[in-house]
């Protein structure tokens, strides 16, 4: 499932209005009839719709069914991108679409700019990709919903999700990306310049680093929430630089500067109130995880147990923002609880729990070939022992990755000056 823009300019306004239409029958239909989708275009004259059915179906955006029981068509992953890609067009939101920088179990990431040259992130939410091999193993899945129709509804409604909960926690000033777009299975937010938190070997101030991590836990809960899926695959590293004053107390050249690490948190579809019948044991593992790799890649050990579950709550109920519970806020926004709980019923009958995709999983998502290779799908990378070391043959990849996440913006820069290869496919 390639994100492929080059057609998308070459599309007409009739073309549009098929593909609309086909998505709109989709809700009610898995196999969309081709009377249907003219009838909901509006188009004149049968032989035009049919050429626009046509042009469609060989992009890639719709496809035709086989032994199906009457003619008709199903909206494709490709198609929903490009309606997705059309609306933030006309929103001014996007322009241009950039290199893929990040894949995860079931999302791709991708750098995209806006008319003035201004660089973004677009995260393309993929429920289905990965869950193919699960849902194998669990048909009740399958028997009660239809299966295309409803990953791409999942897909819809984690994109929701994860805009509004990242538009509440930015406005309380979380350490979160600014939510800038949402709009189907697409969510654009601005571009940090920083690079995931299992890239990186060491560290100045373990300690240091450490507590900011437990106090971003301890805080969302406070606000009555708990992020589901906190690892060092959902951690951002940012380096801020700081320049200490000479010995006269003032700021100059010779000045010594000092780097400090602030953490941002990303992935926020697994995030769940602290009401969850489940919470203590979502909030028990988003600590543990942490502890156990500080543990392996720093050798670093609190001293101090917890923090406990049972002392975030009393915290939370005392605290000073327990009038304002983000989770009902998010609820109020239009984020609904039968979603939730839709949403959380997928995630549960297809085997997943989170977007952070390990060196195997993110693999497995770009090749979408043998789904028998299953490896464990929790929430916490190092629970599983064969995950201690990057594998050797990988370690130049994620040097690079490494470094792209570091210089991002300034690498895509030098790359669209000098290498038309990789320069961004305006829309």
């Amino acid at each position: 499932m390639r994100l492929d823009t080059k057609s998308l300019r070459y599309l007409s306004s009739e073309d549009w209005r098929v593909l609309t239409a086909v998505e709109m029958g989709s809700k009610n239909h898995e196999v969309v009839p081709t009377p249907l989708i003219i009838r909901i275009a509006g188009l004149r004259g049968g032989s035009g719709a049919h050429k626009n059915i046509s042009t469609l179906a060989k992009m890639g955006l719709i496809s035709k069914v086989k032994n199906a029981k009457y003619d008709g068509y199903r909206l494709t992953y490709g198609g929903l991108d490009y309606l997705a890609l059309h609306t933030h067009l006309k929103r001014s939101i996007i322009y241009s679409v950039g290199n893929q920088i990040g894949i995860g179990k079931e999302s791709d990431i991708f750098v995209v700019a806006s008319s003035s040259g201004v660089q973004h992130v677009l995260k393309i939410h993929r429920l289905g990709r990965i869950s193919f091999r699960t849902v194998k193993a669990n048909r009740d899945y399958l028997t009660h919903h239809r299966a295309a129709g409803s990953w791409m509804y999942m897909s819809r409604l984690a994109a929701l999700k994860e805009h509004a909960f990242m538009t509440a926690l930015w406005e309380n000033g979380f350490p979160v990306p600014k939510p800038l777009a949402q709009n189907r299975h697409t969510v654009v937010m601005e571009l940090i310049d920083a690079f995931p938190l299992r890239q990186v070997s060491e560290v100045p101030d373990p300690a240091g680093l450490y507590a900011d991590l437990m106090a971003i836990i301890l805080r969302l809960a406070e606000y009555g929430l708990i992020h589901g899926d906190f690892n060092e695959f959902n951690v951002l590293v940012k380096e801020e630089e700081h320049r200490e004053s000479g010995d006269s107390g003032e700021m100059d050249g010779e000045g010594e500067s000092s780097v400090t690490l602030r953490p941002i948190v990303i992935d926020f579809p697994q995030m769940v109130s602290i009401d969850h019948p489940n919470a203590e044991i979502y909030f028990d593992r988003d600590v543990g995880c942490v502890k156990r790799y500080f543990e392996r890649r720093f050798h670093f050990t609190s001293t101090e147990p917890g923090p406990l579950f049972a002392d975030a709550r009393k915290q939370a109920r005392r605290g000073s923002s327990a009038a304002k519970r983000l989770d009902v806020q998010v609820e109020a926004s239009g984020f609904s609880r039968k979603m939730a709980k839709e949403l959380e019923s997928y995630m549960r009958e297809a085997g997943v729990d989170g977007d952070g995709a390990r060196d195997e999983d993110a693999e497995l998502a770009r090749s979408e070939e043998n789904s028998d290779e299953s490896e464990g799908q929790g929430s916490c990378p190092e629970q599983e022992d064969d995950q201690q070391e990057i594998r050797p043959e990988r370690e130049a990849e994620s040097e690079l990755e490494t470094d792209l996440g570091r210089r991002i913006a300034s690498s895509l820069v030098l790359q669209e000056r000098h290498d038309p290869s990789t320069q961004r496919r305006s829309i």
